[in-house]
């Protein structure tokens, strides 16, 4: 085991869990407009551990990011990722005119189209 891979592994994981704290604080500040203690509450953690997960000390656990989740509106892959999570609406939105066989369809020639893609 290389000690510089492990170095540079908990160095990252370190930067995503304050990435993650700041998206959780912003979400909490500018989109629910809640204190600490308010949406500890509602998530089911103290605000005293709230504020160590924002600043980047802490992870919630399952059971808190999926409160958050529901809470929010917002999908756990953006909540624990950043991954934009309006694709999903947009899609939908650009989907509702059109029929559930010409989506199966449209998705067929996709698929088709990946496949001759590849070969190429």
């Amino acid at each position: 085991m290389n000690i510089n891979n492990s170095i540079n592994d908990i160095d990252v994981e370190k930067l995503d869990q304050i990435e993650r704290g700041k998206r959780i604080k912003y979400i909490r500040e500018n989109e629910l407009n809640m204190n600490k203690t308010q949406l500890a509450k509602e998530i089911g953690v103290s605000g005293q551990f709230l504020g160590l997960v924002e600043d980047g000390k802490g992870n919630l656990v399952y059971k808190s990011i999926k409160k958050l989740k529901n809470l929010s509106g917002h999908s756990a892959d953006y909540i624990l990722y950043g991954l934009d999570d309006s694709t999903i609406e947009k899609t939908k939105k650009c989907l509702q005119n059109y029929s559930e066989t010409q989506i199966t369809n449209a998705l067929q020639t996709i698929r088709e189209l990946a496949i001759f893609l590849k070969n190429i």
